[in-house]
């Protein structure tokens, strides 16, 4: 797979996922499928004088659609609207299971400091759960393919985002940098040049990504760095003014599920462009 073909955008009707339903309009050229989701009332509606329970329940739901329909409308895009009661990151990636998608695109908490720490519920565990890429869409932030950062530790996952990084450039023709980042002891960059020579002369699966890349025929650049890895890959991406950041996702039962590596979470809560989190 190359360029994303199907793909499915989680709305609740906040700014920050209507901005990135908004800017999925870019990525395809047929419809998207936008699907609102109301999470199920324990109680009992009917105890507190509620007539029609289950228009109250979509209510919500239904409102997110109108107003994604009305962005699909300005825009001339297609979009079909799905509106479910259930738990919010089920339906999500039930929906984009069944209905065959290949990406599912959410939108991305705001810069608060506790906004930052936290990744939201449901989209990580849309991440966690999903076997879809999954794209998260900063606020303000613009998709775009032309400028692309893969952050790389030489893991199977981060294996899987660099063959989908390199497959992306191809595709669309964009640059890549990828980077590997060395969270090394204080010692080993403070000066102490005695030490130095203890650190990897090949960082882990940046040589694999450049070979391969040249066999492609895709542009590449190699870069490695020192520091708290998502600090380092946010920065860049800030200085180089990248379109996108492309990493891997940690964890893929039980609880790791929820977890989706600390690095990558972290590089959500504070990247300046979208991240996509390649799953398979």
């Amino acid at each position: 797979m190359a360029k994303y073909k199907k793909i499915l955008v989680g709305v609740d009707g906040s700014d920050t996922s209507l901005h990135a339903l908004k800017e999925s309009f870019r990525l395809v050229t047929n419809w998207i499928t936008v699907v609102s989701v109301a999470p199920p009332y324990e109680g009992d509606l009917r105890l507190v004088g509620v007539k029609n329970a289950e228009a109250l329940r979509r209510e919500p739901c239904e409102t997110a659609q109108a107003k994604a329909q009305e962005l699909a409308d300005a825009a001339g895009a297609s979009i079909k609207t799905v509106c479910v009661v259930g738990e919010p990151h089920e339906e999500i990636v039930d929906l984009a299971e069944t209905g065959n998608c290949d990406l599912i695109v959410m939108g991305a908490k705001g810069h608060g400091l506790l906004e930052r720490l936290l990744v939201g519920s449901v989209t990580r565990r849309v991440i966690g759960f999903s076997d879809q890429d999954v794209l998260v869409v900063p606020l303000a932030a613009s998709i775009g393919w032309g400028r692309m950062l893969l952050a790389t530790d030489g893991s199977p996952d981060s294996l899987r985002a660099a063959a989908r990084a390199l497959d992306l450039a191809k595709a669309y023709g964009g640059e890549l940098k990828a980077v590997s980042v060395l969270d090394l002891p204080p010692q080993l960059y403070e000066g102490n040049v005695g030490l130095l020579t203890e650190v990897p002369q090949e960082p882990p699966g940046l040589p694999e990504v450049e070979a391969k890349a040249r066999e492609m025929g895709v542009k590449i650049e190699i870069l490695v760095r020192t520091g708290i890895p998502y600090e380092v890959i946010t920065e860049l991406a800030r200085e180089e003014k990248m379109d996108l950041i492309i990493m891997g996702s940690h964890g893929r039962t039980g609880l790791k599920r929820l977890l989706m590596g600390s690095v990558t979470e972290r590089v959500i809560g504070h990247a300046p462009c979208p991240v996509l989190v390649v799953k398979g």
